[in-house]
């Protein structure tokens, strides 16, 4: 993630987008399908949210910097889920050491993982959830309940939120709040005494024999998963949270797809792009414009894919005999198409890059409706090359992970891979995305999903048929 930071905001780590999201065979995990009353398939789209998480220290300003940020995102939707609230209710015997302030509520085992989990995983699914609410004077779930719709923005807050794998692993942002003890044990104190019922001395006594010590093993090792750390002395660090909230609102503008995979690539759409895909997508459309505009859309892709390609700095001397410093691509590239419709895209790749060698693989779907390996012709050293895989409509992913996998056994590197197409369904990006994360693709539209005929919709049909029928 590249926000530039001033000396008040620490960056960590690049920020890697992740998602575990459950793709069924024919089914979309960003869809619901329905039926209407002539029979035709309908969506229903759901929201794909942004999730961020922020940990810190007891009494850090965790909540504070998760209000400041939701207040600065007022136009957007965002809801926000305090790790606090799944706490476990206490046994019997866990309720005698909390009485006798000998029970740790700062460990993993104090919260209801599973419970939690299953919360975000819904709200980053598009539905609605029952978050549970924690009595801290009974030490027990309460039987009400608050009710969160869907949002565009999750903020998931609480001191473990980095330090639990399986939550972290879900995030696209990750955040830790930097407060020095003395200052969280003042706020502590304030905080138990005021809002919890307890004595001056108790909360002392249990932030010296479990906070602290919880905090070096768990919470403050997890600060080395963050993206980003925010020093949170004062009170206030209003530069770090406008940068992050131009960084969310900036994500929010694109596709809900590239908010979570920060390996697709969208071309920008405008009014030319918008109009080939007009013509292209019309079934009335002959077949010399749909091979024309097919061919110029493929060179888009093409020319756009070719600027992910690696480069190395180059010095030439101009015809007026000046010096100019520019890029030279590393040399090591080919191509491979996916027989029958990835050939259409070969013209457009050697037209940009003269005597480049192509591939080709052939996979077919048997009767069991798997995909099996008919026919590949690649390049012997392509396990030293930057490969571009050319075909125009990614659908469901199946036939795209069978031809990478052939790709990864010849030796190609996974992020030497670029994949080219035309047009995407969410399942087949969800599908290559999970399966083969340092996959670059490059698209110049992702379509509505895929229909209970695993055809793609509103979809361009059979783009090899179309191109090369006579």
């Amino acid at each position: 993630m590249n926000i530039p930071m001033p000396a008040n905001v620490s960056t960590v780590l690049p920020n890697s987008y992740s998602s575990t999201d459950n793709v069924i065979e024919g089914t979309s995990p960003n869809s619901t399908r329905r039926t209407t009353q002539g029979g035709s398939p309908s969506f229903r789209q759901l929201r794909h949210p942004f999730l961020i998480g922020v940990a810190g220290g007891t009494a850090s300003g965790k909540t504070t910097v998760c209000d400041r940020i939701m207040q600065r995102l007022n136009d957007q939707c965002v809801v926000m889920l305090c790790q606090d609230s799944f706490y476990r209710s206490l046994t019997e015997t866990e309720l005698k050491l909390a009485a006798a302030k000998n029970y740790n509520f700062d460990i993993p085992e104090a919260f209801d993982q599973d419970l939690m989990m299953n919360c975000i995983d819904k709200l980053r699914n598009g539905l609605s959830v029952d978050i549970p609410t924690y009595d801290f004077t009974t030490h027990s779930r309460a039987a009400a309940t608050q009710h969160v719709e869907p949002a565009d923005v999750v903020i998931v807050e609480g001191i473990l939120v980095l330090h639990m794998e399986k939550i972290r692993n879900l995030l696209h942002m990750k955040i830790y709040v930097d407060t020095d003890d003395d200052v969280r044990l003042a706020r502590r104190i304030q905080r138990d005494v005021t809002e919890r019922g307890r004595d001056v001395g108790g909360v002392i006594e249990q932030y010296t024999k479990f906070v602290k010590p919880a905090f070096d093993q768990f919470i403050g090792p997890s600060r080395r998963y963050a993206d980003i750390i925010i020093p949170w002395q004062r009170g206030d660090n209003s530069v770090a949270i406008d940068l992050i909230t131009e960084h969310i609102k900036l994500k929010l503008q694109q596709h809900d797809l590239i908010r979570i995979y920060p390996k697709l690539q969208v071309i920008p759409s405008n009014f030319q792009t918008r109009g080939m895909h007009t013509i292209l997508r019309d079934r009335d459309t002959s077949k010399n414009d749909f091979v024309f505009y097919g061919n110029r859309m493929c060179r888009l892709v093409v020319e756009a894919g070719l600027g992910f390609l690696p480069f190395k700095e180059k010095s030439v001397i101009t015809p007026a005999g000046e010096p100019y410093t520019g890029v030279e691509f590393a040399r090591g590239i080919c191509g491979v198409s996916v027989i029958r419709s990835g050939e259409a895209m070969e013209n457009a790749l050697r037209e940009c890059c003269q005597g480049i060698k192509i591939g080709k693989i052939l996979v077919h779907r048997n009767e069991k409706n798997e995909n099996d390996l008919i026919y590949q012709k690649l390049p012997n050293d392509i396990s030293q090359r930057s490969v571009l895989l050319l075909d125009p409509v990614l659908g469901t992913g199946n036939t795209a992970c069978k031809v990478l996998r052939v790709l990864l056994e010849k030796g190609v590197q996974e992020s030497k891979i670029l994949f080219l197409t035309m047009i995407a369904a969410p399942e087949g990006v969800h599908r290559v995305c999970r399966e083969h994360p340092q996959v670059t693709i490059i698209t110049s539209e992702i379509d509505r999903g895929i229909n209970e005929d695993f055809v793609v919709v509103p979809g361009i049909g059979e783009f090899g048929d179309r191109f090369f029928s006579s």
